[in-house]
C-alpha cells in the first residue's frame, strides 16, 4: 500500500506493518491507524506516522536510548485491550517535542508511553497513573541540568 505523508512524501507500506490502535493517541481520537517510518538510519528516533491523516507524524524514542530511568506497569485492562500476553512482544516508545529553535531543548512525555503488541499490531497510549512521569521531560542531559537548577 502507498500512503502520502507530508514529513516523507509517498512511501510504501505493507499491511503487516500496520499499528491499529485500540485506544486513540490523545487529542486524536478519530485517527486508529499507525506505522512506524525509519527517516535515518541509525538514529535513535523514529516517526509514528498515522495511515489516515498525510499531516500527522509524531518522533517518537525509548527512554532507556537517552539513560532515562524508566519503568513503569502496564494496567491489566490496558494489556486485556491490546491481548498482550508476554512482554517480548510489547513495544513501548514515547512521543517526543522537538523545538524548532533548539532541538537540545526537545522533551519526551514519559506519563503517556505509546504501548504496542507487536503480535497482532495493536496499540494504545495509556496514562499512568500514581506516576510522577512528567509530559515534558529534558530528552537531553545538559538541558536536564539548566532545569532543574
Amino acid at each position: 500500500m502507498r500512503i502520502n505523508t507530508t514529513k516523507f512524501g509517498e512511501i510504501e507500506v505493507s499491511d503487516d506493518t500496520i499499528f491499529t490502535f485500540v485506544e486513540p493517541i490523545i487529542g486524536y481520537e478519530h485517527l486508529s491507524r499507525y506505522v512506524l517510518v525509519e527517516h535515518n538510519e541509525n538514529s535513535l528516533f523514529k516517526w509514528l506516522q498515522s495511515v489516515d491523516d498525510e499531516n500527522l507524524a509524531f518522533p517518537v524514542t525509548a527512554p532507556a536510548f537517552f539513560d532515562i530511568d524508566y519503568q513503569f506497569e502496564i494496567p491489566t485492562e490496558a494489556a486485556e485491550k491490546i491481548k498482550l500476553t508476554t512482554v517480548e512482544t510489547l513495544i513501548s516508545l514515547n512521543i517526543v517535542s522537538i523545538p524548532n529553535a533548539n532541538p537540545r531543548k526537545s522533551t519526551i512525555n514519559l506519563l503517556a508511553p505509546i504501548i504496542i503488541n507487536a503480535a497482532n499490531r495493536e496499540g494504545m497510549q495509556i496514562i499512568l497513573s500514581n506516576s510522577n512521569y512528567p509530559v515534558r521531560y529534558p530528552l537531553f542531559k545538559d538541558e536536564q541540568v539548566s532545569v532543574n537548577s
